[in-house]
């Protein structure tokens, strides 16, 4: 399986185009993980809003470069506006990010919900492998918001589910799995500290929202975006002792990637 880091062509390409275009990314997102989602695109120069204020969900996602939606937003919001989010970023032709936060960990009315919104065809699924095995149809096996399964776990999970729905599925782990059903890639590297810091994952779904905004092949995208991640993470733990540095640490050095 091929392997994509930093040095990968076309990787640090990404980063650069993001930071030329400066796209507008719009996202819905708890608010535990807002803060640090907006930070991760502002480090790279996209430009993002966040939430679900009056008709943001219906009009914000047609003039976007792309939307993502972490359906733990239902923690502070009503289900319509990340319908309605999901439907306007497909009906506009928007590239967007699903990101299925708990899926799988036994809230049965929540999984119905989170698999309704794959009918607008999201352009990546992004998540943990519990979460992804279980939106795949697998078994159940999440706590909560944790996963109970290694990326490694999922891989064939994952490729199903993406040749099932068309997007690509990004599985998040110790190494991440990137596929679109066809090819799989492997993306190595970071720091188990982006395990210990609220929001990280989902914040890494507001950054391949960046990158599709500006990249038009949504493997190369995520790839872009899982690559970036997990480059500024193996940066930041190498300075750092703590968790809280390391988070910012990890922004400074999203900032400083590829300058």
């Amino acid at each position: 399986m091929e392997e994509i880091t930093w040095e990968s062509p076309g990787i640090a390409d990404g980063i650069a185009a993001i930071r030329s275009a400066s796209p507008f990314v719009y996202g819905l997102t708890n608010y535990v993980a807002a803060n640090l989602s907006a930070n991760v695109l502002l480090a790279v120069g996209a430009g993002p809003a966040i939430g679900a204020a009056a008709d943001f969900p219906t009009v914000f996602p047609a003039g976007a470069g792309g939307v993502w939606i972490n359906t733990a937003a239902l923690i502070s919001n009503p289900a319509e506006p990340l319908v309605d989010a999901a439907r306007t970023a497909h009906a506009a032709g928007t590239p967007w990010v699903l990101d299925p936060v708990a899926a799988g960990a036994g809230a049965i009315e929540y999984d119905a919900f989170v698999k309704a919104l794959l009918d607008h065809r999201p352009t990546v699924i992004r998540g943990n492998a519990s979460e992804l095995v279980a939106l795949a149809g697998g078994d159940s096996t999440g706590k909560g918001v944790e996963t109970t399964l290694s990326s490694a776990d999922a891989t064939g999970a994952v490729e199903e589910l993406a040749r099932r729905t068309g997007a690509v599925v990004a599985v998040s782990g110790p190494t991440d799995y990137l596929t679109d059903g066809a090819r799989t890639v492997a993306v190595p590297g970071g720091d188990v500290r982006l395990t210990q810091v609220t929001g990280a994952g989902c914040s890494l779904g507001a950054l391949i929202a960046g990158a599709l905004a500006v990249v038009p092949d949504p493997l190369t995208a995520t790839a872009v975006a899982h690559v970036a991640f997990a480059t500024a993470a193996e940066r930041a733990g190498a300075r750092t002792t703590g968790t809280g540095s390391f988070a910012v640490a990890l922004l400074d050095e999203l900032s400083l990637l590829g300058t």
